[in-house]
């Protein structure tokens, strides 16, 4: 399985002096990259989308929307489960349709107030909006839900059916290995090969069976998040270095979503990819070169396991129109030759 399957399965830079590697499994202050210790920037969201949410009379403490939120427009966009791919999406969503709302369903009120910063407008998971929305994206993860299908039912039952309806998935679902290439057209993996999978699969077909489209993504990731930091934390891994791994930047994923919602396709399955597929060795060798990052990953120590499919999406970037910002996980650590 995928980085991507892992993650939707489960959970300018100053020179600093480099500190020794950490060979443990807890997470050393050591590991942070550089841009992550920086002074945040702000989100270039326009404030006025949080006074908006404030004058819709969403309760931040409760996540109950009042009356005043009832005005849909046909831009508007419901995002279930906003975490750090539905806030990019967010925030490029506000930037291409300036005074459309953007609604976000979360599993609890812990980060209502971060939302309404930046412009999304929380309730909790399961609520209904007070109009069906005519763009809906979910991209948050089974690991919180108790019934993941009932989930995108409650999703679909908020779709006005006129935009467009997008699930993230992931690239696990396809039936490929042993370093074959995989697109669009291979077959996925049957129900019943495994609890996790079948949990995805389900999730798809409510989905498709609505007129929805599935996204499914890699490994996604970002400086400081991804398969390559959460192996940099553990220093050594027992896993063999030429499994291969595919992945997606979280910009990348989030521009191609948008750029999926915008065509307004129907029950349709999309990959997310860049293309670049490389070793767990190759990922790793990158993150030393790039001098990023304040300790070095010291090896792989594995010789069992699969050896991982290479991924491959030229069909979605013909029918959507979309390449990616960062074509390759070295190009975005600029150790790219």
């Amino acid at each position: 399985m995928d980085a991507a399957a892992a993650s939707a399965l489960v959970p300018s830079r100053t020179p600093s002096p480099r500190l020794p590697a950490s060979t443990t499994a807890s997470r050393p202050s050591s590991v942070r990259p550089f841009a992550a210790r920086l002074p945040a920037r702000p989100l270039s969201l326009p404030r006025r989308a949080a006074v908006a949410a404030a004058s819709l009379g969403v309760s931040n403490d409760t996540g109950v929307m009042t009356p005043g939120a009832d005005v849909v427009t046909q831009n508007d966009l419901l995002i279930v489960g906003p975490g750090v791919l539905g806030r990019l999406v967010a925030e490029k969503w506000l930037k291409e349709h300036p005074g459309c709302k953007v609604f976000g369903q979360t599993a609890s009120t812990d980060h209502h107030s971060e939302l309404t910063d930046i412009g999304i407008i929380p309730s909790l998971k399961g609520s209904t909006i007070p109009q069906k929305a005519p763009y809906v994206i979910f991209c948050a993860p089974p690991s919180r839900s108790d019934d993941y299908p009932g989930d995108l039912r409650t999703a679909a039952s908020n779709w006005s059916g006129e935009g467009s309806f997008l699930f993230t998935s992931s690239t696990a679902l396809y039936d490929c290995s042993d370093n074959r290439l995989c697109n669009e057209d291979c077959p996925s993996i049957p129900v019943g090969r495994g609890p996790r999978t079948d949990v995805l699969l389900r999730a798809e077909n409510v989905v498709l069976e609505a007129g929805g489209c599935v996204l499914r993504l890699a490994g996604l990731y970002k400086i400081d998040r991804g398969a390559h930091y959460f192996w940099l934390r553990k220093g050594t891994l027992d896993s063999r270095p030429d499994h291969i791994i595919n992945q997606i930047h979280y910009e990348d994923a989030a521009s191609l979503a948008i750029a999926i919602m915008k065509k307004k396709p129907r029950g349709r399955v999309f990959l997310g990819c860049d293309n670049k597929p490389l070793s767990r060795q190759d990922i790793m060798d990158a993150v030393n070169k790039s001098g990023k990052f304040d300790t070095e990953f010291q090896g792989f120590t594995g010789t069992d396991g699969p050896l991982g499919k290479r991924m491959e999406n030229s069909k979605t970037r013909a029918d959507i129109g979309w390449k990616p910002k960062y074509p390759s996980f070295t190009e975005f650590l600029g150790v790219d030759s």
